[in-house]
């Protein structure tokens, strides 16, 4: 180090230390960034999971509330009035 500095100066040693410096700091300004975007791909994973499966399941009722069905029984035939 002692020879860096009598051969390359002061000013030489303090930008390449500035230069270490902050390419330290921008590595610990990453850090949170990373871990960050890591909690968002995990939440949006989960998400389009609960998304997909619920899409996907069959329905549970009728989709179509409008229109008389085929399939009705007696106790629903006598409530319609149309």
């Amino acid at each position: 180090m002692f020879e860096v500095l009598r051969r390359f100066g002061t000013f030489a040693l303090l930008v390449f230390t500035g230069a270490v410096l902050v390419f330290l700091l921008l590595h610990l300004i990453r850090i949170p960034l990373v871990l960050i975007a890591k909690v968002l791909e995990i939440s949006m994973r989960r998400l389009d999971g609960f998304v997909t499966r619920h899409a996907s399941r069959p329905p549970t009722g009728p989709v179509n509330q409008f229109f008389h069905h085929a399939n009705v029984t007696r106790e629903e035939a006598v409530n319609v009035h149309a």
